[in-house]
């Protein structure tokens, strides 16, 4: 078996073997298989997908690219992810909620990847949080703490962390077959009892209708199931954005005003009592979600969720009282500008891709997967789909290291919020694949 063989293959339609498909996972890791060969098989993947069972296949063997942990604890140990979106901080909130009730979430997470933001970069935000740790010092923190979110280490999933960048640099993200194989084997590898997916439909998606998140959704919850682990998946909203803020720092901020004065009608506040109630029914920690969800609201209203939150940010090196006032700890851009808008009407429409780029051209995203990110940039105080807005009012804030990176970036911003006189806003989430 070579990388020649394997390509060769695809572009011939033939069926992946299982056989075939750990060859290249383990080629992937070990560095046999050449970033050229890895470019060509996303290529080939994302133009012509897999079936279901070379998916879980892939899953399988990228799974095993690397090591897979066990744990040993007192209770559940459960995990949640977001197939990506604008504004969608939610892990940073599931992750403390679920250790304030006694289970572990040892979520291993990712950074930024095409025009969506990365969990890792939004808490890096933070001066001297680090969220790549040793496989020891992971245990040691969800022990203690009952929660970390942090990168995958070498050992993990390494077959992974290798397409991860090359999808990204060659834009075959937006596959199926591709998606599932990346979740879930970073998510299977790190031993988790009990899994709840976000699988996102809509304009600032990957998956730009529902039938095509639904499909994703299908595709997540076989791939896992087929592996032994519960899952369940929520297709959800994002044809506007889940929180008035995007960026780095900007995301952060919103984030600590769910943990420290939560309201559940906000978006983003709603999902993640959403997710958590899912995840506690489905490792029977309560009867059902809507239990759940409201277990989850009391460990918000407590104040235990945020605890937990402050205790794993020290815990990675971040600032030890960020709670007392994140505004001390959180990076400031230095130009703040309004974009108003042009007509009366009501917010009809908005470009989540359009809005996502204007991020990572700020600088709060990748070009390239060397790029270093400017935590401080974004833009905050984005309208929700059916604002009433009039001529002058402003429609979002840009954060900006410079004048000339504001100028660039209003135009863009103005492009991807349409104003109209009919709006609809949809519902946040469209329904659940058991």
């Amino acid at each position: 078996m070579d990388a020649p063989t394997v390509l060769a293959r695809l572009r011939a339609g033939r069926t992946l073997d299982d056989e075939a498909l750990q060859w290249f996972a383990r080629g992937l890791a070990s560095g046999v298989v050449s970033d050229a060969q890895a470019g060509a098989f996303a290529m080939a993947v994302c133009k012509s997908g897999l079936n279901d069972e070379e998916t879980a296949a892939l899953t399988r063997a990228m799974r095993d690219s690397g090591r897979v942990l066990e744990w040993d604890l007192p209770g559940p140990v459960l995990d949640k992810h977001s197939t990506g979106g604008l504004g969608d901080a939610t892990s940073l909130i599931v992750a403390p909620v679920l250790a304030a009730l006694g289970c572990y979430a040892p979520f291993l997470s990712g950074r930024g990847l095409g025009h969506t933001g990365g969990t890792l970069d939004k808490l890096e935000a933070l001066d001297g949080l680090k969220t790549s740790v040793s496989e020891e010092r992971l245990r040691a923190i969800v022990g203690d703490v009952g929660c970390a979110i942090v990168g995958a280490t070498d050992r993990i999933a390494p077959a992974d962390r290798r397409l991860y960048s090359i999808r990204d640099e060659t834009s075959t993200v937006d596959s199926a077959a591709l998606i599932t194989a990346s979740i879930l084997s970073k998510k299977l590898a790190a031993g988790a009892d009990a899994l709840i997916l976000d699988v996102k439909g809509g304009s600032g998606a990957f998956m730009k209708t529902r039938a095509e998140a639904e499909e994703l959704a299908r595709a997540l919850v076989s791939a896992a199931k087929a592996a032994g682990c519960a899952t369940r998946a929520l297709i959800t909203d994002m044809n506007q954005p889940l929180g008035p803020s995007l960026g780095n720092a900007v995301e952060l901020a919103e984030v600590l005003i769910v943990l420290r004065a939560p309201r559940p009608d906000s978006r983003l506040c709603a999902l993640s009592l959403a997710l958590a109630g899912e995840v506690l029914a489905l490792a029977g920690r309560c009867s059902d979600p809507q239990s759940g969800a409201r277990a989850a609201l009391e460990a918000l209203q407590s104040g235990a969720a945020a605890e937990k939150f402050g205790a794993m940010v020290h815990a990675l090196g971040g600032p030890a009282r960020l709670l007392d006032d994140p505004t001390k700890y959180l990076p400031k851009a230095p130009v703040i500008r309004a974009v108003k808008a042009r007509t009366d009407g009501r917010v009809a429409a908005i470009d989540g891709v359009g809005l996502g780029q204007v991020v990572v051209r700020l600088g709060g995203g990748r070009l390239r997967s060397d790029d270093v990110i400017d935590p401080r940039v974004g833009v905050t105080g984005v309208l929700s789909l059916g604002d009433t807005v009039s001529r002058g009012d402003a429609m979002a804030l840009i954060h900006a290291a410079t004048d000339a990176d504001a100028d660039a970036a209003e135009g863009l911003v103005q492009a991807a919020i349409q104003i109209g006189t009919d709006a609809v806003s949809p519902p946040l989430v469209h329904g659940r694949v058991n």
